[in-house]
C-alpha cells in the first residue's frame, strides 16, 4: 500500500493545494449533488478544486456556487474509449494536483492514471455499487477494485454498509476507510409552514388529499414501477380515488413505463410525473409521505431531503437506507421488489393521520443532529488535511 506522504502546497508558490475530483458526468444525480454540496460548503482558501468529467458537464453545473472551480470535460465515448485515458493523463500532468479524488467504479481506473501522472495522494469514494452489480458480487469488478488497492491512499464510503463491504469484500485496510454520510441543506428543505402549495395540473390536488411522493432518477435500479403498482393497490381502499395522489419527480428511461401502468389502470389523472424539476423543495412540501422503492442505494440524498422536510419515509431495506430510516420511529422499511408490502406500509400512514407527522418530526431532528452540510464538509476536510499534512484548525475555519 502506498504511504501517506505529507504534502503542503501544490506547484504554484503559495497557492492552496489543488484537489481534482474525477466523476463520470456532471449531471443530475445523488453523487453529483453530494459533490456540489461539498464544494459549496468547504471553507474558501483551504484548498482549490477542479472537476474532471470523463464525459461532460450539463446545466447541473450551475448549482455550483463555490468560486474558481475549473470544470473539464473529456468527452469520453460510450464503452471503451482508450483515448480518454491519454486525455486524463495530460490533464492531471497539467494541473499537478495535490490530491485526486475519484468516485465510484466508473472512475476508479483514474487512480492508476493519477499515479502515473505523479499525483502523490489519491482518494476514492464509493457512493453506491454499479448499476449492473447491485450487490457487489461481480468477480470482474471485484478484481478491478482489488487491482486498484495499491494506488488508493484512502477510501470514503457514504454508508457504513459500503464501508464494511470495502473492507470485507474488496480487501481495503479498515484504517484506510472512512464513513462520511451525505449532508442536506435543512434551511432550503424545511417542513411545510402552511397549506400545501398548489402543484400539478389544475385540480390535481384538492382539500384533504393525501399525497404520496418520490424524487429520483427514473432508472431501473429505482424500481418506480413497484411504487406505481403499490399506489394502484391502495386505490382499492374506500374513498381512495378522491383522496390519494401520487407524485414522482424525475426523468429517465422508466418514466414512460410508469405512465403506461397508470393509464392502463385508469388512474393517470391521480398521478403527476412531471420529469426533472428545479423546485424539488417546494414539491416535497406538497407531499404527506415519501416513498423510495430502490433495489439498491448508497446513502440517499432524496431520503435526507424528505426527512429535512419533515416527511415520514417508506423505503426498501437496501444499502444505507437502514442507516437513515428506523422502522416504527421515523418511517418504515420493506423488502425490495415487493409492491404488496410497500402498499401495506403506505396504508399505515394513509389510515392513521397522526402517524406521519410524528415520524416526520423525528426524521427532521435526526437530520439536524447528524446530517448537516457543515458536518459533512468538516469530515471531508479532516480527511484531506490528514492526508496532506495541512494544519488542522477548527473543522470549518476559513483561515487559509
Amino acid at each position: 500500500m502506498a504511504p501517506e506522504l505529507p504534502l503542503g502546497h501544490a506547484a504554484g508558490g503559495d497557492a492552496p493545494p489543488l484537489i481534482v475530483h474525477v466523476i463520470h458526468q456532471f449531471d443530475v444525480g445523488g453523487l453529483e449533488n453530494g459533490l456540489v454540496n461539498l464544494l459549496n460548503h468547504l471553507p474558501p482558501g483551504r484548498y482549490r478544486h477542479a472537476i474532471v468529467c470523463l464525459k461532460n458537464a450539463t446545466a447541473f453545473r450551475q448549482r455550483l456556487t463555490a468560486p474558481g472551480v475549473e470544470i473539464i470535460s473529456l468527452d469520453k465515448r460510450e464503452g471503451k474509449d482508450w483515448r480518454h485515458y491519454v486525455r486524463l493523463y495530460r490533464v492531471l500532468r497539467r494541473l499537478q494536483p495535490a490530491v485526486v479524488h475519484t468516485r465510484n467504479l466508473g472512475c476508479i481506473e483514474a487512480q492508476l492514471l493519477a499515479w502515473l501522472a505523479g499525483v502523490r495522494l489519491r482518494v476514492h469514494g464509493e457512493h453506491g455499487r454499479d448499476i449492473s452489480d447491485l450487490h457487489g458480487t461481480s468477480r470482474k469488478y471485484r478484481l478491478l477494485r482489488k487491482c486498484m488497492l495499491p494506488f488508493v491512499h484512502h477510501f470514503i464510503a457514504v454508508s457504513a454498509d459500503l464501508g464494511q463491504w470495502l473492507v470485507d469484500v474488496v480487501g481495503a485496510a479498515p484504517e484506510r476507510v472512512t464513513h462520511i454520510g451525505n449532508g442536506v441543506d435543512s434551511v432550503h428543505f424545511h417542513p411545510r409552514l402552511g397549506p400545501a402549495a398548489a402543484v400539478g395540473p389544475p385540480g390535481f390536488l384538492r382539500n384533504g388529499a393525501f399525497v404520496i411522493g418520490s424524487v429520483g432518477r427514473m432508472a431501473a435500479v429505482k424500481d418506480y414501477q413497484s411504487l406505481v403498482q403499490a399506489f394502484l393497490l391502495l386505490l382499492a381502499q374506500p374513498g381512495a380515488h378522491a383522496r390519494l395522489r401520487l407524485i414522482i419527480v424525475g426523468d429517465g428511461p422508466c418514466r414512460q413505463a410508469c405512465l403506461t401502468l397508470l393509464q392502463q389502470a385508469g388512474a393517470a389523472h391521480l398521478a403527476w410525473l412531471p420529469g426533472a424539476r428545479d423546485d424539488v423543495a417546494q414539491l416535497l412540501r406538497a407531499m404527506d409521505l415519501f416513498a423510495l422503492p430502490s433495489l439498491a442505494e448508497g446513502s440517499s440524498n432524496t431520503i435526507l431531503e424528505a426527512m429535512a422536510t419533515g416527511l415520514p419515509i417508506v423505503a426498501t431495506q437496501v444499502g444505507g437506507n437502514g442507516e437513515l430510516v428506523q422502522s416504527g420511529w421515523n418511517g418504515t422499511l420493506v423488502p425490495p421488489g415487493s409492491p404488496d408490502m410497500l402498499a401495506d406500509a403506505m396504508l399505515d400512514y394513509y389510515s392513521m393521520p397522526e402517524l406521519g407527522p410524528r415520524h416526520g418530526a423525528r426524521g427532521r431532528r435526526l437530520v439536524l443532529a447528524e446530517h448537516s452540510l457543515p458536518a459533512m464538509a468538516g469530515a471531508y476536510l479532516a480527511v484531506y488535511d490528514r492526508l496532506t499534512g495541512a494544519p488542522q484548525p477548527s473543522p470549518l475555519s476559513t483561515t487559509p
